[in-house]
């Protein structure tokens, strides 16, 4: 048997030295260094996915012909949304989320409802009686669905030229072991080598091929981070375990745009699809309430309503309190500066809560109006009326600047049965007012908006 070789791996971002370093050179922490047996000479020509495509040659890219491939559609709408129009043709995608959240269920759903293609579901986490019962409580049947347990790629890859599957989904990639490398399942190298060899096959075969991918205590994907650059497509599963939604978000997508979002709701008979999130990010209230307000903002092409709550009080012990849940904190600080220098709000002797209904995390820049009107609202105490509804950015002079595809936010509204949404009136140019149903109010100032709500 010839000699194994080792290596130094950093157990944060892959990378490999010869030789033990107590601080990585490439990500900077501290003992993050792992020895690791990675290969053994004689075995390199057995195992592994075998190419049997011809040596490739350099063209000229007029040479290059490009026939576009019809993607995958599956049942899940959502889904098909966040990929950028459904599953590309030989695409790799990754999915992280944490322990718990649904990746199986949302996995095992999609095997089970694409009906016309030939999916194999590879486990390494649960035996096949688990997933059965899954299946059982999803309640789809499906003749199409194929269940492997195996955590060894050469017996995978072995059972996958044999079946020939249309989609592969391998649950999970930290199971899953190479005999290439002498390393334990889940280890950098492990995990590398096997993303490597399914990349290969999902390339040269042209299958689709999902892997389910654990995250760290710090929310990150685990694993080096050369496994994301490897992918396709990166879509990381989240919310809090406490509450029933779900929220499937694009971090990396060659194939489409990067700022979609899929919303789910967890279900005993797994997850629903919700294609109107805007309503259950609005809470309903039988009464008004100062410090309430809803913005409009975009998550890709996709318009949605939220809810942005927001609490005022005198500040009775030393330095206010400045707390934000699910808004930038260092934008809301800019915000009461704003108030406090142009509007005269004397906010900075008063405790500041910001929280946006939901659980989302929000970054378009549309909703400072509605930030601003809130923090007011709760300031003065007084309630802002529950039909109108708030589509502009604010500046550092006091000005309501304008957004992007104002068209689509107001058309939400409207469709939504609001009657008043105040926009900047920089937005208002061209916009044909009177082909909407719903009341459009250019605003100019913070000033003028508040004038007008509040008296």
């Amino acid at each position: 048997m010839a000699k194994a070789k080792s290596a130094y791996f950093c157990q944060n971002c892959g990378y490999n030295s010869p030789k033990w370093l107590g601080k990585c050179p490439s990500c900077g922490e501290w003992n993050t260094f792992v020895e690791e047996i990675v290969e053994k000479e004689d075995k390199k020509a057995q195992v592994g996915w075998k190419s049997i495509s011809l040596a490739s040659r350099p063209k000229a890219i007029g040479e290059i012909r490009y026939e576009e491939e019809p993607r995958i559609l599956t049942t899940d709408q959502e889904l098909n949304r966040v990929l950028g129009g459904g599953i590309v043709q030989g695409a790799l995608v990754l999915i992280g989320g944490e322990p718990g959240i649904g990746k199986s269920t949302l996995m095992l759903q999609i095997a089970l409802t694409l009906s016309n293609k030939r999916v194999l579901y590879v486990s390494g986490e649960e035996s096949e009686q688990q997933i059965k019962m899954r299946a059982e409580r999803l309640d789809t049947k499906s003749e199409n669905c194929f269940i492997l347990t195996e955590t060894s790629t050469t017996n995978i890859f072995r059972q996958i030229e044999e079946f020939q599957p249309d989609v592969v989904i391998i649950d999970s990639i930290q199971t899953m072991q190479s005999p290439l490398i002498e390393s334990s399942a889940g280890s950098v190298s492990q995990v590398r080598e096997c993303t490597s060899e399914i990349m290969k096959y999902a390339k040269e075969t042209g299958t689709p091929v999902f892997l389910i991918g654990h995250i760290t205590k710090e929310g990150s994907l685990a694993g080096p981070k050369v496994l994301e650059h490897m992918v396709d497509t990166v879509l990381q599963f989240e919310g809090d375990r406490h509450t029933t939604y779900r929220i499937l978000r694009t971090v990396k997508n060659r194939f489409g745009s990067t700022s979609e979002l899929g919303i789910y709701e967890m279900l005993g008979t797994g997850l629903r699809q919700v294609t109107n999130p805007s309503e259950i990010l609005i809470s309903q209230r039988d009464e008004p309430l100062s410090g309430i307000t809803i913005g409009s903002m975009m998550e890709g092409n996709r318009p949605l309503k939220i809810e942005i709550q927001s609490l005022v009080s005198v500040a009775n012990y030393g330095t206010p309190q400045r707390s934000s849940t699910g808004f930038d904190a260092k934008r809301l600080q800019m915000l009461l500066a704003v108030l406090e220098k142009r509007g005269g709000f004397r906010l900075g002797i008063q405790d500041v809560f910001l929280n946006v209904a939901g659980g989302l995390r929000v970054e378009d820049p549309a909703i400072d109006l509605a930030v601003a009107t809130s923090i007011v609202s709760s300031y003065e105490d007084i309630a802002v009326p529950a039909s109108a509804c708030f589509a502009a950015e604010v500046g550092l002079g006091g000005e309501v600047r304008a957004v992007n595809r104002i068209d689509s936010r107001i058309s939400e509204a409207e469709k939504l049965g609001f009657r008043k949404i105040y926009i900047s009136k920089y937005n208002a140019k061209g916009l044909p007012l009177s082909d909407y149903k719903i009341e459009v109010v250019p605003v100019a100032r913070l000033d003028d908006l508040f004038a007008e709500l509040m008296g």
